[in-house]
């Protein structure tokens, strides 16, 4: 059996230059704050609430953003996907804290949720279960080739990444920890 502690989502796809993705909600390496825990799944305090995100340095070309949030830790065999954002315009480098709140009326025109893995085209926050160790929340900015990634709105965040893997020019990523200690 092979060791999986260092799951790197990106060990398998296509190596593409990196530029920088920042937040006023999240620093890299650190934990979410509570609002970025999940309510709807239960966990205390938690609000569901989207990171602020900030971007700059995308090669010449881009012509479109999609944004993942995933945690390659769940205990699941693919992981669970928390929020995927497609077709937001190359003149767009930020998103606001709670723009992935079921309404979307905070993302640009033409950017769209795709559901999460609970269903939902929105963020939901983490919720890892309880004495399970520290899950890593990998937030990534994709920088791609295409205005329009061309996957459906009731598409898969996964469908999402394996359409995104043909279109990919650069990748922005900063890693969130979350940990619910045992009962």
């Amino acid at each position: 059996m092979s060791d999986t502690t260092g799951n790197d989502p990106f060990a398998r796809l296509p190596k593409v230059p990196s530029f920088t993705v920042t937040s006023a909600t999240v620093e890299d390496g650190a934990p979410f704050a509570q609002q970025q825990y999940s309510g709807a799944f239960g966990v205390p305090g938690g609000q569901d609430v989207s990171p602020q995100l900030s971007w700059s340095g995308a090669p010449e070309g881009t012509k479109s953003y999609a944004v993942t949030v995933y945690d390659p830790d769940a205990p699941t065999q693919s992981g669970f996907w928390h929020w995927a954002v497609a077709n937001i315009p190359a003149s767009v480098t930020d998103l606001p804290e709670g723009a992935g709140d079921a309404t979307g009326a905070q993302l640009p025109e033409g950017a769209y949720q795709l559901p999460n893995d609970s269903r939902a085209p929105s963020f939901i926050g983490a919720a890892p279960p309880a004495g399970h160790g520290q899950h890593r929340y990998f937030i990534t900015v994709h920088a791609l080739d295409v205005e329009d990634i061309e996957v459906p709105a009731d598409g898969t965040p996964a469908y999402l990444n394996f359409t995104i893997a043909s279109h990919i020019i650069a990748r922005a990523t900063l890693v969130a920890t979350g940990e619910i200690p045992a009962e």
